[in-house]
């Protein structure tokens, strides 16, 4: 399998179109498409980009070897999990914090930094 066709099928495996692929790198779709075809060749930049930007592995894409997708957090939130070895509800709470309106999160903070005083 050619790198032009790995990158296809990284594409189709994600579901997106050519030009939705496209987007996120910065560049049309007919690039895509000539990448996809052979036409053009796969430039070390673009192969980061797509490594960086849709979580494939470098190795897969370029020589074919290994899984196609990296098993690499896909957020902070999620590194954070990892690195503290945080459980689901610690996730939970961190998620529900972090999508709280500023001025709820600081009468949190207040609330348990009163309590922390006692």
């Amino acid at each position: 399998m050619t790198q032009g066709e790995r990158i296809r099928e990284v594409r189709k495996a994600l579901g997106l179109t050519l030009e939705k692929f496209g987007d996120k790198l910065g560049v049309k779709k007919n690039t895509l498409s000539a990448l996809e075809r052979g036409v053009n060749g796969l430039t070390d930049q673009m192969a980061k980009a797509i490594c960086r930007e849709y979580n494939v592995s470098y190795d897969y894409l370029i020589y074919g070897e290994g899984d196609p997708f990296d098993d690499l957090p896909q957020t902070v939130l999620d590194e954070l999990c990892i690195q503290y070895e945080l459980d689901d509800i610690d996730r939970q709470i961190i998620d529900l914090y972090i999508s709280l309106p500023k001025e709820l999160r600081d009468k949190v903070k207040a609330y348990v930094l009163n309590k922390l005083k006692k």
